[in-house]
């Protein structure tokens, strides 16, 4: 279960590594040199973090959890296939599927990808999609997208300052530019044609490790050729070559791999994929994107965690943890929590997650990229009722909204929350971490005219005696200040 919220703060620092267009080499297991770089890796997955915050922000995401959970798959598996000279342990590669229409994949420094609806569609099976995905998964190994700014000798503080201007290009080179018109309305970084031609090699490996022909890396960039027909491509492509010689390329560098067993081709979870994709409505282009965002506009992608304002969010706080299986039950000690005019106790042994607007609590284990499966979630909710049912009504529609694996259970009941008359109910559905029956009680009190004091505790159902006491105590430690 996920909280994300809305920010006040707009991050405009996100360097999204591409794929660009290079001339045709003869290449035979090239030796791949990692460029020098000033910057620690700490440094890329900041970077790469505060990045993702934005763009899950502002690009809208699929949430179907069987298509999520598929990419994350052919994800892990291409990043498990990394050769051991490049893995960064400290990387967390996760991916994330956008609703645009584009054949297009971007990834960020320190390991998020995001993968475009339309590559998903356009591919002819799952190598393709996978091969863009390798490429990409290089750039971030390779730690491009700082190692760039080392070259540009760029201070810091232009990354990540206001100042910051975000690379473009992409498959076609759009999203990259349109990324960073949304945040500062301009780009000025394209990877060296060095950068794309080590890409290319190492994409190439991984493809060919992880089980995969590297020529329908070749072949994608094909199907990109032929649906961009020549006409109507950004004018970015006009200082680069035709895909046509990536291609020969490719294949060129493919001859010399041996693929890890029978290459995967279309795959049962592809092909169920990919019908789900073509069966939603039409999706936006990314300039249709970006245009809602220069309005102002932003996303629910609560996926599949619980969002409890209901509303727009920027990015997860508990992104980077681990899950497992075993996860500690609550210490019986205890521990204050202030801030703000809020007081509570909760368990020792959870730790917490702080929001502009909220914090989640949860212990080792039991936190992670898609939010908490144990613990709780406290915070206040913009809402527009004008009654304690109505706010609680609207935020419980907000909730559902966006995480569709959960279904209400019952009605409301009336509950006295820090004196406070509120109500409380509950949802259940299968978590799309665990899967295992998730159990979501949520209680809500008006704090003030359009202000819903919430928590949110979340627990497997088979775990939930365990954490009973725990919750007791925590609902009945809270104190608000008046």
């Amino acid at each position: 279960m996920r909280k994300q919220r809305p920010t006040k703060a707009f991050i405009v620092a996100a360097l999204a590594v591409s794929i660009g267009l290079l001339p045709a080499f003869t290449v035979a297991q090239t030796a791949i040199k990692v460029p020098k770089n000033k910057y620690s890796v700490q440094d890329d997955i900041k970077l790469g973090n505060q990045a993702a915050q934005q763009v899950e922000r502002q690009f809208p995401l699929i949430n179907d959890p069987a298509s999520q959970a598929y990419i994350q798959v052919v994800g892990k598996r291409l990043a498990a296939a990394i050769p051991p000279e490049f893995q960064h342990p400290e990387f967390q590669y996760r991916f994330k599927i956008v609703n645009a229409s584009d054949i297009n994949a971007f990834a960020l420094p320190g390991g998020p990808m995001f993968v475009n609806r339309g590559m998903i569609e356009a591919a002819k099976n799952e190598g393709e999609m996978a091969g863009v995905m390798a490429h990409e998964l290089s750039h971030v190994a390779l730690r491009h997208s700082t190692a760039q700014q080392t070259k540009a000798n760029n201070p810091w503080n232009q990354i990540l300052g206001a100042g910051a201007q975000i690379g473009g290009g992409m498959v076609l080179g759009q999203t990259g530019a349109q990324l960073g018109q949304m945040a500062t309305g301009a780009y000025f970084l394209k990877f060296s044609r060095e950068y794309e031609k080590q890409a290319d090699i190492l994409g190439a490996r991984i493809m060919a490790a992880a089980g995969y022909d590297p020529r329908d890396l070749a072949n994608m960039f094909q199907t990109i050729e032929k649906q961009s027909g020549g006409s109507g491509a950004p004018q970015w492509l006009s200082s680069h070559p035709n895909p046509g010689n990536r291609f020969n390329y490719i294949n060129e560098e493919a001859a010399m791999l041996k693929v890890n067993g029978t290459p995967i081709k279309v795959t049962p979870g592809f092909a169920r994929t990919q019908e789900k994709m073509r069966s939603l409505p039409p999706a936006p282009s990314m300039q249709q994107i970006e245009q809602a965002a220069q309005r102002g506009q932003v996303y629910n992608n609560g996926g599949s965690g619980v969002d409890p304002n209901g509303g727009p969010q920027s990015g997860n706080p508990t992104a980077g943890g681990q899950y497992t299986q075993s996860v500690a039950v609550p210490s019986t000690r205890f521990r204050q929590y202030s801030n703000s005019g809020l007081q509570m106790q909760v368990p020792s042994n959870w730790k917490e997650f702080p929001t502009q607007d909220s914090i989640q609590f949860a212990p080792e284990g039991g936190y992670g990229d898609q939010g908490i499966t144990h613990g709780a979630m406290v915070g206040v909710a913009q809402v527009q009722g004008t009654n304690t049912q109505q706010a609680a009504q609207e935020y419980l529609n907000g909730v559902l909204q966006g995480n569709s694996y959960l279904q209400q259970h019952g009605g409301f009941t009336r509950y006295n929350l820090n004196g406070r008359q509120g109500y409380t109910t509950t949802l259940s559905g299968q978590s799309p971490v665990t899967g295992r029956t998730e159990v979501v009680t949520i209680y809500t009190a008006l704090v003030s005219e359009g202000q819903l004091f919430y928590v949110a505790t979340v627990v497997p159902q088979d775990e939930s005696t365990r954490y009973s006491a725990a919750f007791r105590s925590l609902l009945t430690s809270i104190t608000l200040g008046q």
